[in-house]
């Protein structure tokens, strides 16, 4: 018996948060050979469907997504961008001081992994430049070479 398989429960569900997702959507932004410019308060955005399973995650518009049911949401992103900086994600448009990421130079991508509790259904989810930041952002559309780079969300309902 392979040691490494996760064990299942009475619900038959796994006990490794990703595997056991309820539901997961990749949504991402294939930059053109320009940049793109993200003022201070204003949201990323994520213009296209990656793979997703589920419906608990929906997209809303170009920026916001719809967290459907009560629970606990993994968010990651991953996004070039050109000058120090910094990203925060917004729940229902208040901007979650506990998830501020962000970077003090220009040579590396800015990530960022955190969990989200939703307390009501329906809820709204951006990653913004913060209201309070003091520069805007530039994403990066040639990031080390000359294909486009690809901005990417991805968003999993793991409770």
């Amino acid at each position: 018996m392979n040691k490494h398989r996760h064990r299942k429960h009475k619900n038959n569900k796994c006990d490794n948060p990703i595997i056991g997702s309820l539901s997961i959507a990749d949504f991402y932004f294939q930059l053109p050979n320009n940049s793109v410019i993200i003022p201070i308060g204003k949201d990323i955005l994520f213009p296209k469907n990656g793979p997703s399973f589920g419906t608990d995650i929906i997209r809303i518009n170009d920026f916001s997504f719809n967290l459907v049911s009560i629970g606990i949401y993994q968010i990651l992103y991953d996004i070039s961008i050109t000058e120090p900086g910094q990203l925060i994600i917004t729940l229902n448009n208040k901007e979650l001081d506990y998830t501020v990421f962000g970077r003090s130079t220009g040579t590396s991508q800015l990530s960022g992994m955190c969990l989200v509790e939703t307390l009501t259904t329906n809820s709204v989810l951006t990653i913004r430049n913060p209201s309070n930041n003091l520069t805007i952002l530039t994403l990066s559309a040639l990031a080390g070479g000359v294909n486009p780079t690809s901005a990417h969300l991805i968003i999993s309902r793991i409770k």
